[in-house]
């Protein structure tokens, strides 16, 4: 059986990191999320670019999104 990997030791191996427009420019708590590893969605925390992503499949991606746009996270 094949392991799918679930995390990326360095996420600034990977480019095009974006975060919410409702982040704002104070530097806080925020998420990243990149496009660049398809099928997985990584995941990083801003304050830690050269911290660890996690991967996240589409399903799961869209649930959690799904999640917050209704106020459950």
């Amino acid at each position: 059986m094949k392991r799918i990997e679930t995390s990326i030791p360095d996420a600034s191996a990977l480019t095009g990191w974006r975060r919410s427009s409702y982040s704002g420019e104070s530097g806080g708590n925020c998420l990243e999320v990149t496009d660049t590893a398809h099928p997985m969605t990584p995941v990083r925390d801003s304050k830690l670019p050269t911290g660890p992503a996690l991967l996240f499949s589409a399903p799961a991606w869209t649930a959690f999104v799904g999640a917050v746009y209704r106020g459950r996270m």
